[in-house]
């Protein structure tokens, strides 16, 4: 059998109107709603907290460890304790304000940390409500700072001070 242009151009004409007919209707993507649904909308809440304020509140570098600022942004700051030049823990204070989740878990706590309700976050992480607004947490990042090491940093804060804060 002798091939023609017929023969090559209809089987190519229908895949490319299969093409084109495919790529012609957009499936609505999962994320659409929700993109329509916050579209505006500040995952942070207005009246959080400047992370810049919660600084003066963490803990200052002693005995071989070293604190230093991380991550600063509204409703949040972070700082590094390193020792030997090894980040072992992150410290942490959150506003609360935008995720009452956060807050919610230590209504029923049991613990407490310096007179703060006080909940154990995974293996590795440790944390107290002061104020009932503002989250303070110790991670571990290296074995060797244990969950007592947790404890004992969350007390150096100025926790006190920070339940002042409005």
């Amino acid at each position: 059998m002798i091939a023609t242009p017929r023969t090559f151009l209809v089987p190519a004409l229908l895949s490319l109107s299969l093409v084109v007919v495919g790529c012609d209707k957009k499936s609505p993507s999962p994320y659409d709603q929700v993109q329509k649904a916050t579209k505006g909308q500040s995952a942070v809440s207005k009246e959080a907290v400047n992370g810049s304020q919660f600084n003066r509140y963490f803990p200052k570098s002693a005995n071989g460890f070293s604190v230093v600022a991380a991550q600063e942004k509204k409703g949040f700051a972070e700082h590094k304790v390193n020792k030997g030049g090894k980040n072992v823990a992150m410290l942490s204070i959150s506003d609360t304000i935008s995720t009452p989740a956060s807050a919610s878990k230590y209504k029923q706590s049991t613990s407490k940390i310096a007179g703060f309700p006080a909940v154990d976050q995974g293996q590795n992480g440790t944390g107290v409500l002061v104020g009932d607004r503002f989250q303070v947490k110790a991670q571990s990042r290296d074995p060797s700072f244990t969950k007592q090491d947790r404890v004992t940093w969350i007390q150096k804060f100025n926790l006190n001070g920070l339940s002042q804060l409005k």
